[in-house]
């Protein structure tokens, strides 16, 4: 009986190792710590997320291919301008393997634009869980996923304003 118990015993503490899991951040889900990453801007400069402590963030997972994402970023774009001066910061992450390329054309071709940054491999996909874009999420100033978003969504809607700007305050 003591070797099954002792036996036991090392098989729970040793199940993080033998199932590969190395990750060492909780998932992204609301509630959580937001995992922290770096990102890529369209002009080579890298950001961590991390450094937008004391600021709301949404945190956008998108492609330029996807009709749904482009269905969303008119209402984006006006949340972004609505939340100007406050302490707010939107990353739209691409996950287009064209990169900076196709991003800067869909821009010019639609006239869109955010603050756009890119995840050509998809990493920061893979860490956030993302089961296809777009995903969203809404993390507050202590870095704390609030919101899950899966699917397009209306930015601008009065009620998405009004939770954000709670945030902000």
């Amino acid at each position: 009986m003591k070797k099954f118990l002792c036996l036991a015993l090392i098989v729970v503490l040793l199940s993080p190792l033998l199932s590969g899991c190395s990750r060492k951040e909780k998932p992204a889900i609301a509630g959580n710590k937001a995992p922290d990453l770096t990102l890529t801007d369209l002009s080579g400069r890298n950001v961590k997320l991390s450094s937008f402590r004391g600021k709301v963030v949404l945190l956008n997972f998108w492609a330029t291919w996807c009709p749904p994402c482009r269905q969303e970023i008119p209402s984006m774009m006006l949340l972004n301008k609505t939340f100007a001066g406050k302490p707010f910061q939107m990353l739209a992450v691409s996950e287009d393997s064209g990169g900076k390329e196709a991003v800067e054309a869909y821009f010019k071709e639609s006239g869109n634009s955010l603050p756009a940054f890119l995840d050509i491999d998809q990493s920061a996909g893979k860490i956030y869980g993302l089961t296809g874009v777009p995903e969203s999420f809404v993390i507050d100033k202590n870095g704390v996923i609030l919101k899950k978003v899966v699917g397009a969504m209306d930015w601008s809607h009065p009620e998405v304003i009004k939770f954000l700007d709670d945030l902000t305050k």
